[in-house]
Formats: C-alpha cells, structure tokens, sequence
C-alpha cells in the first residue's frame, strides 16, 4: 500500500490490509493495531472503523508491560521508572508505552504483514528495545509473533500483552458459551492490581469445562492454564444457536489469560456486546511485582505467539 498524504490519514495512520482465502485482517500503522479481522465478511473480533481512533485497547499491543502498573513507578535492579499515569482515576499507568506510537512496515505479502518500533529510552522506561509484530492468516487462522530484542548494554525488564474483543456475531454475550483453560485467577483491589491468586474450581469464575456466560462479569486475570500436548493453552467463545466459535491460542510464552465482559467499555453500545480474552506474558503490576517478568539479558531477544482460529461447533438442539 502506498502513503498517502497526511491530510488524508485516519486516526489510526496508514492501514495495512492482508487476506487469506475469504479472511481479512486489518493492522494500523498506529500502535500495530489488529484493528479488523473477518471471515466471509463477518468479524471474527469487535475492532473499529477506519474513521475512528482505537477505544477501549481494541487489538493493541500492550509492552513494555500490559494492564496496570501501579503508581507508574517500579524499580529494576536499581534502575527507576516513572511512567505518566494515564489512568489517573485509579493513579495506575496502563497497557504500556508503544500502542499510540506509529510503527514501520518492515514486511508484507498477501497473508503477511510484519510492523516494528524502537522504543527509545524515556522516563517510563529507560531502557532502549525493539519490537517486530508479525501478522500471518493461513489456514488455521490468525497467527500473530512478537519478537523483541533488548538494544542496550544492561538488562531490561519486559512484558506483553495483546488486546482483541472476540465476537462470534451477536449482539449480546449472554447466551454464548465460554472456556477459559484456567485453574486459578487473580484477586485484585479496587485499583485493578492483584494481591494474590486462587483456585476457580466451584466458583463463578470457573470456566474451564465451557458453560454459558450468562449474567457474570468479568475484569479478571487468570492465570495457571492447561495445555495440550503440543503446550498451547485454547480459550475458546461459541454460539451453540448458529455453531460459531472462535478460539483464541496462546504458547508458553503468555502464561496469562485476562478476561474482559467489556461491561464498562467508553461507548455504551457496545457494553458486552463481545468479549476481550487477552493473552499476557505477565500478570498487571508485574513491573513492580516482579511476577513472571521476563528479564532481558544485553542484545538478547524473546518470541512468542498467539492466534486466532474461527470454526464450527455443533449446535445445540
């Protein structure tokens, strides 16, 4: 795709388009962005449209940490950061530095579309790293990889998180089916910062077998999650009136699942009309925390993947 000029440039920048068979992804050139996923003209994700700017983390990618670090400030073997709070109802900083940054076209084919960034050191985090976010359709789906590469000459702290809102194409959540391969889940405070764990089993929160969402509500962290034995954990949303479902996939790499019923979105209309299950390398805090971080050696990298498969379910009779 050609740039156009900038008078004509919508919100979210420069939009990349990749397609596979009958499905359509759409990544913005702002923050990376997934903002469109569709097969045979129906969303498999509740994105937004081109004239509008993202809301609500729609598709974005979430780094150096994703969710909520408290109080913006952290400490990482004796090196401070201080990071704007940009959810200041709460005093939290939120979802990282790199979802409103523009991000270059490194590559792209017809199924493949590869966007990366620097981020360079800044108050918030004083370390200098790459990152390169591949988009892959095929047959299997939506296969998204994240490598990131630590530039600088000490060790630097690091987390990940992807945000897309998964719809099987209703206009309400109640009535579909969930399941969330998760043993335990986070307890947080009223600030959305986890002050411990605990096991699911036999309460509103256990998801694991699959059950209808019904009337619950959630802005959860899970964590614990089971996988096959290929070491891939499989969240999965389904319609059991039409057999719509879409899974969402994660290596071992995001050993985190948060759950969002998106009962709070800033736009009213779309209040549990889908649901974020987002994929997290870290629980929230993890900055502080130190739970699960991943410590970047000097010039060293990581890699990890997530995806999206759309199929049929078998109906309910």
């Amino acid at each position: 795709m050609s740039r156009v000029s900038t008078d004509d440039l919508p919100p979210s920048g420069e939009q990349h388009e990749i397609g596979y068979g009958d499905q359509r992804v759409v990544v913005t050139e702002v923050g990376a962005t997934l903002r469109a996923f569709s097969v045979a003209g129906t969303d498999v994700i509740d994105g937004f449209d081109v004239t509008q700017q993202c809301s609500d983390g729609r598709g974005q990618v979430l780094a150096p940490w994703p969710n909520r670090l408290g109080d913006g400030r952290y400490v990482f073997e004796a090196t401070n950061g201080r990071a704007a709070l940009d959810e200041p109802e709460r005093n939290n900083a939120i979802h990282g530095l790199v979802r409103w940054l523009p991000w270059s076209l490194l590559g792209r084919a017809q199924n493949v579309v590869t966007l990366g960034v620097v981020l360079h050191p800044q108050p918030g985090y004083p370390w200098r790293l790459s990152l390169n976010v591949e988009y892959r359709l095929g047959r299997e789906g939506l296969i998204v990889t994240c490598e990131a590469l630590n530039m600088g000459a000490t060790a630097a702290p690091f987390g990940l998180g992807f945000h897309p809102y998964l719809t099987v194409g209703t206009a309400t959540i109640e009535a579909l089916r969930l399941r969330i391969p998760a043993r335990r889940r986070l307890i947080c405070d009223e600030r959305g910062l986890p002050t411990g764990d605990i096991e699911v089993s036999g309460t509103e929160f256990d998801f694991t077998e699959g059950r209808l969402v019904g009337p619950t509500a959630l802005d959860t962290g899970y964590g614990e999650l089971t996988r096959g034995e290929d070491h891939v954990a499989r969240a999965e949303l389904a319609d059991p009136a039409t057999g719509s479902a879409l899974t969402l996939w994660a290596d071992e790499r995001f050993p985190y699942l948060m759950v969002y019923t998106a009962d709070s979105v800033s736009q009213g209309d779309r209040r549990r009309r889908s649901i974020a299950i987002e994929p997290m390398t870290c629980p929230p805090d993890a900055l502080r925390s130190g739970t699960s971080l991943v410590r970047l050696a000097p010039r060293s990298g990581w890699r990890g993947s997530w995806g999206l498969q759309p199929r049929r379910v078998e109906r309910s009779c």
